[in-house]
């Protein structure tokens, strides 16, 4: 029977489970249970499986998980996770868990810092915790082997991260951005969403893990939002039809402004189109040539803002919220062809940086409406 398919930070925290173990002495387990909710002690730990631990030389210990996502496309099946565990001195005011970036493993370009999700810190914590001899600190190095050639074919970068794979996820199970199945479930989410009295008739889409963690720190209420995948068209139609009235789209510029070129389904496997559209965009402003030519031939959405920057960082900012105004012009002729026309639909866009840097004018009013809302 196949594995259930689970998220990085999983597998990061089975590894270090079992790196604990010679270092208590303990038998090798090769399927520790693990609490997958730290937000519900309540819940039946998982077993999950690990390859193998063994002691080093010194006071070390090694142990080692391998990541098997589940069915569908994921860039981290087979992916070996490597956690090597130590002691180390307590010193006074440390904490009794810390933590390593090793080859593979992404890092904040700002800080040098290993990029976790909450998620994934929480994790470790409530598995790590039980089984740390109380006055001992735990030290726990993390290698990804061929993480860094991963991170290549992942947007990482656009969020500050280098060096490797960030460490994300916001819950277990994979979620599937592409496939139906994954478009069922975040219909059946919706349909509950729009049930509850407490909605209002509210909800704001959320594109990527990276919007799903930064939404609430932007003051959304976690309660409002429902992560989109990439299955954003019929998303939109089906809250139209469950009589939302307005909806917020938050997400990275790089992703949602395929919306403002009518991608509505915006897996990369199915279409991309990001910098015509941008340069499309451009020439609308009226922008010369010289820097249409400079949008149009850049890497990335990120870089060619970054090149119009350079240039004229007024135009740069225009341009933003722009894309911004066609993502909301586009989504409501979506919602018209398929005979929508009461959803409002707002759109709030977020850079590299993790701060927003553009909103529509539907986006704009949304959001601070969206920020005032007490949900309790």
């Amino acid at each position: 029977m196949a594995e259930p398919g689970f998220t990085l930070p999983v597998w990061l925290t089975a590894a270090a489970v079992a790196a604990l173990g010679p270092l208590l002495d303990q038998p090798f387990e090769p399927r520790p249970l693990l609490q997958l909710r730290p937000d519900d002690p309540s819940a039946s730990p998982v077993p999950v499986p690990v390859e193998a631990a063994a002691r080093l030389a010194g006071d070390r210990a090694l142990g080692m998980a391998r990541c098997e996502p589940g069915d569908g496309l994921d860039l981290t099946r087979g992916l070996p996770v490597w956690v090597e565990a130590r002691w180390a001195a307590p010193m006074p005011g440390a904490a009794w868990l810390q933590l390593e970036p090793g080859e593979g493993v992404g890092v904040s370009a700002e800080t040098g810092a290993a990029c976790l999700s909450a998620y994934a810190r929480q994790l470790l914590e409530c598995n790590l915790r039980p089984r740390v001899p109380e006055g001992r600190t735990l030290v726990l190095r993390i290698t990804l082997p061929g993480g860094r050639g991963l991170a290549q074919r992942t947007s990482n970068a656009a969020f500050g991260v280098v060096d490797g794979l960030a460490l994300i996820g916001t819950q277990a199970e994979v979620q599937r951005s592409a496939d139906p199945d994954q478009l069922a479930r975040a219909l059946e989410q919706l349909r509950h969403r729009a049930q509850d009295p407490a909605c209002g008739g509210d909800l704001v889409l959320v594109i990527g893990e990276n919007g799903l963690e930064l939404a609430p720190r932007m003051g959304l209420p976690p309660a409002l939002l429902l992560k989109a995948g990439n299955w954003i068209g019929p998303l939109l139609v089906a809250a139209a039809e469950q009589g939302l009235r307005r909806l917020l789209l938050f997400g990275y510029q790089g992703k949602l402004i395929k919306l403002a070129g009518g991608i509505f389904h915006t897996h990369h496997h199915l279409a991309d189109g990001r910098l015509e559209v941008l340069t499309c965009q451009g020439a609308l402003q009226g922008l010369p040539l010289e820097q249409l030519q400079g949008l149009a031939t850049a890497a990335s959405v990120e870089e060619a803002l970054q090149r119009l920057a350079a240039w004229d960082a007024d135009a740069a900012g225009a341009l933003r919220h722009r894309v911004a105004a066609a993502v909301e012009q586009r989504s409501r002729a979506y919602l018209a062809r398929h005979g929508q026309h009461d959803l409002q639909v707002g759109a709030v866009l977020f850079d590299r940086s993790r701060q927003i840097c553009a909103m529509g004018p539907e986006g704009q009013s949304l959001l601070q409406r969206l920020q005032d809302r007490d949900l309790g």
